[in-house]
């Protein structure tokens, strides 16, 4: 059945209307001129911005330009709309925004809360940050009917806000840890720090023979290029014989609520920096070696900054027993450079046993040399009395 010269009069007026389109946007849409499909936008989690880019080519075919595409419908926001990027093959419309609820371009922010499982599984309470919207078009169509179809690009991004931090460094700055794919991660922006004084200004130094027993070590952990929404809450940090804790004698420096009676808490949860001091010790397990040498890992949350207190009182966050480690490989990042300490009660060397043997036996070998010596005068004494005696006699 032939189309009425209605129906041609339409497709006429749709197909100018998207040459139309096209031409004002100066693109070149040859081979990438095509319906939208699922795979038209690319999601960025950043630390600090969430970046979109949405293949523009689809868009042009839709009957839209980048001018008319908006982030969750706030269309008089010009912070809210993309930019075109003609620099890379297919061309995309970028759009970026900062993951803070007062700017975020009407994203939605959702944070819900889970048992923790793996190296989490001690804490009831772990929580996931889900940040997301929708890039939306805007029909410049006037009249009653369109042939448009209407645009929606969803996003979302969903962060974890719990990480096992672990120092990888102990005489300089201590690393940061990369993480994966497009889901996105703060633990970048995750380092942990030891000092040698409270001020936190001079990096700990780890002597070759080890930190002297008692002398305090100062740690921190901080978060760098964050943004202000969170902050950092260390919710346990403990040391172990084994850069990898899963079979190794372990010791809490803290955990939640209760915490070693040398531990002294200074910073925690209140803002990027959470700090702590402890003297040094050493494990009985090594008392007979000449150094103790362990690693020092930290269990850390980052909270929203109105929740941070929830989390720092005893009853919301269980304790675990100190006895058990719940620990997995495949989460537990081991420490390359251990803490060492000095153990002032080793035993000595052979080469020094040795010598001091030696010298414990000098002052018998003194004593009998001498007990000879005087025996030998005495019986020169007599024999020369005796001598002297026989030639009186003979007078």
């Amino acid at each position: 059945m032939l189309p009425t010269k209605k129906e041609k009069m339409k497709l006429v007026s749709l197909l100018f209307l998207t040459l139309m389109v096209a031409k004002s946007s100066q693109l070149t849409c040859t081979s990438d001129l095509r319906r939208p499909e699922y795979t038209d936008i690319s999601v960025e989690c950043g630390t600090s911005t969430i970046g979109l880019a949405i293949q523009i080519c689809p868009v042009v075919y839709t009957g839209y330009n980048a001018s008319l595409l908006f982030l969750n419908h706030l269309f008089d926001n010009p912070e809210c709309k993309g930019t075109l990027d003609e620099s890379v093959t297919p061309p995309v419309v970028r759009f970026s925004f900062p993951i803070n609820k007062t700017n975020a371009c009407g994203s939605t922010f959702v944070t819900s809360s889970a048992v923790g499982t793996g190296i989490f599984a001690d804490f009831s309470n772990v929580q996931t940050v889900n940040i997301s919207g929708v890039v939306h078009s805007n029909d410049p169509t006037t009249g009653v009917v369109t042939y448009n179809a209407e645009l929606k690009y969803y996003y979302s991004c969903a962060y974890p806000l719990e990480y096992l931090v672990n120092n990888t460094q102990v005489d300089v700055s201590a690393s940061s840890i990369a993480v994966k794919d497009n889901n996105g991660s703060f633990i970048s922006t995750l380092s942990m720090d030891l000092y040698s004084d409270a001020d936190f200004t001079t990096p700990l130094v780890i002597p070759a023979l080890g930190l002297e027993l008692r002398s305090s070590v100062y740690v921190q952990v901080q978060a760098a290029n964050l943004t202000d929404q969170y902050h950092v809450l260390m919710d346990r940090c403990y040391a172990s014989m084994s850069p990898s804790p899963n079979n190794s004698t372990f010791f809490n420096l803290f955990i939640s609520c209760s915490q070693d009676q040398m531990t002294t808490m200074l910073e925690n949860g209140e803002s990027h920096n959470s700090r702590f001091s402890f003297p040094a010790f050493r494990f009985l397990e090594q008392q007979n070696e000449t150094v103790s040498t362990y690693y020092l890992h930290c269990v850390t949350r980052l909270c929203e900054v109105s929740t941070c207190s929830t989390f720092k009182q005893c009853g919301n966050r269980r304790k675990r027993d100190v006895q058990s480690t719940g620990t997995s490989e495949t989460t537990t990042l081991s420490s390359s450079i251990p803490i060492v300490t000095r153990n002032d009660n080793t035993l000595m060397p052979k080469e020094e046993v040795a010598s001091s043997s030696d010298l414990d036996s000098d002052p018998r070998m003194g004593l009998g040399i001498a007990v000879g010596i005087l025996s030998l005068a005495v019986v020169v004494v007599l024999a020369a009395a005796a001598v002297l005696y026989k030639r009186h006699n003979r007078f």
